[in-house]
């Protein structure tokens, strides 16, 4: 499909508006809306227009993307932005939400004629300002020419998952991905916090490990961001890794299984915000381990 696309970006945070100015760099044009108008500003100068609403965001829109906190968010957003909605427009939602909010979302989208498409991506800050996200994609296949351009844009590969997006799929998988990310990053946190307590260079674990199945580049990235002291700005921030670890915990016992790692993290980080690390990288869980952010 070689014509441009009108694309309403609902939702510019971290996430989406670095999505939003990969559209614009694609050369979509780009309608942006945020609930605290200040965070979608900047995008104005990069050749996005700024709308006051959501139902004045998806006017004329062919694509309708939203990146918000969850998906009650998300489902309340696109309430408010109803009365302006084609039927046929196709509705992108990338939010990391629960199932059952994907399965309201979805029922939503059929009462208003819109085409879902269940498409949470992977990946945080740099690969999003990148265009090199990994999206999880669900949908029907008729339709999905107009959305391959925007998932062209925001990143560098997309896996499709099913046709029936109010399953969910594409929901589930990422669940499952964050699942790892969380157990991963809480485990560098610890393994620095035992390092701290011992007495132990963090970099002689590193050399022990190097080259070898216990090695992980995502292991030396968390850990570098605590070590060299730049959580800020965050590539994911401890406030959202807490939900979606909520989110993993509850999509475990709606199954029937107990996630222990995903529920202990979920209150590491809970403790790490509490200490005053909210709007910090998720790799500041590691002061969990401390009663306040311990001295070098």
């Amino acid at each position: 499909m070689t014509d441009k696309l009108t694309v309403s970006v609902l939702g510019t945070g971290i996430m989406g508006a670095a999505m939003a100015r990969n559209l614009l760099r694609a050369g979509h044009t780009v309608r942006a809306w945020n609930r605290t108008r200040a965070k979608a500003e900047p995008l104005a100068a990069d050749g996005a227009h700024v709308t006051d609403s959501p139902a004045e965001a998806v006017q004329g829109a062919d694509v309708v993307l939203t990146m918000l906190y969850d998906g009650a968010a998300a489902l309340g957003v696109l309430r408010e932005a109803a009365p302006a909605l084609r039927p046929g427009t196709a509705w992108v939602q990338s939010s990391t939400t629960g199932v059952e909010s994907t399965s309201d979302m979805a029922a939503f989208a059929r009462e208003h004629g819109l085409v879902f498409y269940d498409a949470p991506v992977l990946g945080t800050r740099e690969p999003a300002e990148a265009g090199q996200l990994t999206v999880l994609a669900a949908g029907p296949v008729s339709g999905r020419e107009k959305v391959t351009p925007v998932f062209d844009a925001i990143g560098a590969r997309t896996m499709w998952i099913g046709e029936d997006a109010s399953a969910g799929s594409a929901t589930r998988l990422k669940l499952v991905a964050n699942s790892w990310v969380i157990a991963a990053t809480s485990a560098a946190g610890e393994v620095l916090a035992l390092a701290k307590a011992l007495g132990v260079d963090p970099q002689s674990f590193f050399d022990l490990v190097a080259g070898g199945p216990l090695d992980m580049g995502y292991l030396r990235a968390k850990a570098a961001l605590v070590l060299d002291d730049r959580l800020t700005p965050p590539q994911f921030a401890v406030t959202t890794a807490i939900k979606d670890a909520r989110l993993i915990v509850e999509a475990g016992e709606r199954s029937g299984v107990l996630l222990d790692v995903a529920a202990a993290s979920a209150e590491r980080l809970e403790r790490a915000a509490a200490q005053g690390h909210a709007d910090e990288d998720m790799a500041a869980a590691y002061f969990a381990s401390f009663g306040e952010k311990p001295s070098d």
